[in-house]
């Protein structure tokens, strides 16, 4: 019964509220207003809690996860706010790697249906005062908040955080947030508040003057975490050259976190970085699948992410790579295409998520690109394919977008 009860309530959450996770553009407000609006209602429970607040183009995921296991491992209570979600909605509102319950869900959604707004909140603002209602309900000592899009309009902004940290930037979503790194550079700066330290993970001579003002205007330290010099030793438990420049942010953060009071030892970095999955729940990026054939699933769907990915994987591999890529159609594809090394062979398929980029796009470029290209309907038949001809020194790669990967689980 509650089963049940709880998929009707996703599907209520989803068809009543359109998700961008679902149908792209059209969820997007961009506006704080319902979302002030909305916490409001559930007595504003953002002026209750300690947030860090973490916005970018990449990384933002992996740096919140890392954060949020080492701040874990020091006895906190911490909350934990990503997104999209990969198999279940609940992995999205944590605390302690512990998800928001089922009936909690359920309890929060009867009482929005209750309220009879006059106003349509959007998918993601419902489900960001939900996390705030549920790190309060669990009396939480800090959140680690990771933004949805940008910064400056997104419904997370309604924060004031203690530390926030923007990891790098690249051209994304600019139907919503401009054409140029400095327009992108200059929302993404909008989580930059009064007098509260900022971290950036990754400076570009086009942003760095972007964010120099906006700190400059509201009298906030800037951190340049590139500039951080870390050791990293054999508990490190991600792949990836670029996971690198994340935990410099990390490790960034946590000099500062200790000079206001907190207590993050040596020993809790390396527990939290060793306990990441069960802290946080986190998969997915260069999460090795299976060993022989070398399996590796990512999230990377943007330029800069999927440039990062095949960086590192190019570097592991030591037969032929074999790629299954899916996208979102509203991603750029020509640029992708042009990052796809040639000697790879490649199986694009169709997700099962509506906004999934269709074969005959896929095929298109592909021609254009002159790869070596196989197409599915169904990833799960691709990757059977993929394993059929697979010697043992190949790499089979799985990646393009979080939907991709959810088919698989």
């Amino acid at each position: 019964m509650q089963d049940s009860q709880y998929q009707e309530t996703l599907d209520w959450l989803f068809q009543q509220f359109p998700a961008y996770q679902k149908v792209g553009a059209s969820a997007y407000k961009p506006s704080l207003d319902n979302c002030l609006k909305l916490a409001s209602f559930f007595g504003n429970p953002q002026d209750n809690l300690t947030f860090i607040h973490i916005a970018g183009t990449n990384g933002k995921g992996s740096t919140s996860s890392m954060l949020a296991s080492i701040l874990t491992e020091t006895g906190m209570e911490v909350g934990l706010f990503t997104s999209p979600h990969i198999e279940d909605f609940r992995e999205r509102i944590r605390v302690n790697g512990e998800m928001i319950s089922e009936e909690e869900v359920i309890a929060f959604c009867d009482k929005i249906k209750k309220l009879n707004l006059d106003f349509e909140p959007s998918f993601f603002e419902l489900t960001w005062v939900m996390a705030l209602v549920h790190f309060c309900n669990k009396t939480t000592n800090v959140c680690v908040v990771e933004t949805g899009l940008g910064g400056r309009l997104d419904a997370t902004n309604i924060i004031n955080p203690i530390l926030s940290i923007i990891t790098n930037i690249g051209l994304e979503h600019t139907l919503f947030l401009g054409n140029t790194l400095e327009q992108i550079a200059f929302e993404k700066a909008g989580i930059i508040k009064k007098s509260i330290p900022i971290i950036l993970g990754e400076s570009l001579p086009e942003t760095l003057s972007v964010f120099q003002k906006k700190a400059n205007e509201c009298h906030a330290t800037l951190l340049l975490a590139e500039k951080k010099k870390v050791k990293i030793s054999a508990f490190f438990p991600l792949l990836g050259d670029y996971q690198v420049k994340n935990y410099k942010s990390v490790e960034t953060a946590i000099d500062y976190l200790n000079t206001i009071g907190f207590q993050i030892t040596e020993l809790s970095i390396e527990k939290g970085l060793k306990n990441l999955a069960l802290n946080t729940g986190f998969r997915g990026r260069l999460q090795v699948m299976n060993q022989e054939p070398l399996t590796i699933m990512d999230v990377s769907h943007n330029y800069d992410g999927i440039k990062a990915t095949l960086e590192s994987i190019l570097k592991i591999n030591k037969g032929t790579l074999r790629i299954i890529y899916g996208t979102s159609s509203d991603k750029d594809i020509e640029s992708i295409f042009s990052l796809f090394p040639k000697e790879a062979d490649y199986y694009f398929t169709e997700f099962t998520n509506e906004r999934s980029a269709k074969l005959i796009q896929l095929m298109e470029k592909s021609k254009d690109f002159k790869l070596k290209s196989t197409f599915f309907l169904n990833p799960k038949e691709a990757l059977k394919i993929a394993q059929t001809t697979v010697k043992k020194e190949d790499t089979i790669l799985i990646f393009g977008s979080f939907f991709l990967l959810s088919d698989f689980f």
